[in-house]
């Protein structure tokens, strides 16, 4: 039985986050740990049975949305890689789009693949972006307000307004007001950044939050895009449990908590699932917001337990580990310039916006869509640490909305035939693909659930439609009870803000200096 001052429930890396802090200041830490590896959804793992020394990232891929603030704070660095180009839009015909750091060759690309007004809109469009993120960055690491104080606090005047619009309102009316004339373009953009991990589409309230989210990348050497950790994703959370550990927190694998012990509305610590009671005065919680409701139980507040129901939307995201013998060549480029470690986005290219439209409206009906947004990523091109003696490279699709649960089929019937169905996706802009394919590793909605412990299968605990103070409280309704995980500000993603700003509040409460 542990006795001490926190307990850390998950170590995810909010979690971790939590545990660096708090065991810095002074207090005795333990995280706890139901997986046998830590760091949830942001792992490295060798998971092709038939190349079993093929690494991937199964679960979070890419670190975009740390705060480089928070890595300086906590003495900590990290193995990054630019990507560039970072995105490429490939079609069936002899054109495309591959772009990067080289604004004027963007430019030029837009204007000959498009028009020079969708060049134009692009412009703006990035201008804008920079400046929110310039604005808004601050924010992330302190206690979130509104955000209609959000932006009184934090935006330029100027654009206070679009700011509240876009946090409230779809990623499609936001570009819309760029005057954007590819459908083409602007799924591109929306696909990637607004429906990530989003149950919702173009019109869908709070879709645009997403896409601010999504946009948050100030990483040194990012220029606002990306990048790739060297070693997988695995790399960040073992540089956090290294860090957590050399601060003196204990972190326990193996140890999953059946409950948290609360008594007269004071928390107590927790129960493991093997009936230890571990005694703590503060208890954090990174765990998803539902997982946190069970384990209160009967100790939940109301108001607490309705809040938590009111973000309930099911995972609509499924992901396609790949093992592949060899790199694809795509149709309309088929010599190497950098395509294969950039997103890579296969999208419909006729009736694009109707066709993507489709696509959500079958999964909210439970049928799987034939037009699904795909982005496509082959890491390996730029970390060649995680391939094989035979230079095998791992991959991954990255597929937007497919119902967690289907209508008239299972998923186990389902999901051989709906791999191969996204795989002729890929043979249409990249023949051959399917051929190069050695093994795979699939995770629907229901197998995010179960590996990574997201309930739904939900990649960013709760979605990123609700932004600031609407999210998850860090300090909840219990004394002593506190939640740090991607269910609270700033967003769901590879983040760690929610873990610092969650220990930040215990200290203050302690009346601890950091």
């Amino acid at each position: 039985m542990y006795s001490g001052d926190v307990l850390i429930v998950g170590a995810g890396h909010n979690g971790l986050v939590a545990a660096v802090m708090l065991a810095r200041a002074g207090l005795s830490v333990k995280v706890l740990e139901a997986e046998a590896v830590p760091g949830g959804a942001c792992r490295t793992e060798y998971p092709f049975s038939k190349a079993p020394e093929v690494g991937q990232s199964t679960g979070a891929y890419l670190l975009g949305l740390m705060p480089p603030e928070l890595l300086a704070e906590l003495d900590i660095s990290l193995p990054l890689v630019r990507r560039d180009p970072h995105y490429f839009l490939p079609t069936t015909s002899d054109r495309y789009l591959l772009f990067g750091s080289d604004a004027s060759a963007t430019r030029a690309q837009l204007a000959a693949m498009f028009s020079p007004a969708d060049a134009r809109a692009n412009d703006a469009l990035q201008d804008e972006l920079a400046k929110l993120r310039e604005d808004i960055a601050p924010a992330w690491l302190q206690a979130p307000v509104s955000i209609e104080d959000t932006a009184e606090r934090y935006v330029r005047p100027a654009l206070r307004q679009v700011f509240v619009d876009l946090c409230r309102g779809s990623v499609g009316v936001y570009l819309r007001r760029f005057g954007f004339q590819s459908e083409l373009l602007q799924a591109m953009y929306a696909v990637t950044d607004g429906f990530a991990g989003l149950y919702g589409a173009w019109e869908t309230p709070g879709s645009g939050m997403n896409f601010l989210v999504h946009n948050m990348c100030r990483l040194p050497g990012s220029d606002g895009t990306w990048m790739i950790v060297r070693g997988g994703m695995g790399s960040v959370t073992r540089a956090f449990v290294a860090a957590a550990r050399k601060a003196g927190a204990k972190v326990e694998l193996d140890a999953p908590i059946s409950r948290i012990e609360v008594e007269s509305g004071i928390v107590r610590g927790v129960v493991t699932g093997d009936g230890v009671l571990h005694r703590a005065s503060v208890v954090v919680v990174s765990a998803d917001p539902f997982r946190l409701r069970a384990m209160l139980g009967d100790a939940c507040p109301v108001e607490l337990a309705n809040r938590i129901e009111s973000y309930r939307r099911p995972g609509t995201s499924m992901k396609v580990n790949l093992c592949l013998r060899d790199l694809p060549t795509f149709s309309c480029l088929a010599e190497s310039r950098g395509q294969h470690g950039a997103t890579i986005h296969l999208l419909p290219e006729e009736d694009t916006l109707a066709r993507l439209r489709r696509a959500f409206a079958d999964c909210r009906e439970g049928r799987l869509p034939e037009a699904p947004s795909i982005e496509w990523y082959i890491h390996t091109t730029l970390d060649p640490s995680l391939r094989d003696e035979q230079g095998r490279h791992s991959a991954a699709l990255f597929v937007q909305w497919v119902p967690y649960a289907l209508a008239e089929s299972s998923w186990e019937a389902e999901q051989g035939p709906y791999v191969r169905s996204l795989l002729d996706i890929c043979d249409r802009f990249a023949p051959g693909t399917s051929e190069l394919v050695v093994d795979t590793f699939v995770l629907t909605p229901p197998k995010i659930e179960s590996h990574f412990g997201l309930t739904g299968g939900h990649i960013h605990h709760v979605d990123n439609s609700f932004g600031f103070a609407d999210r998850l409280p860090y300090a909840l309704r219990v004394a002593g009870l506190y939640a740090c995980g991607a269910g609270c500000h700033p967003a769901g993603s590879v983040i760690g803000a929610a873990g610092y700003n969650a220990a930040n509040a215990v200290l203050a409460d302690l009346a601890i200096s950091s």
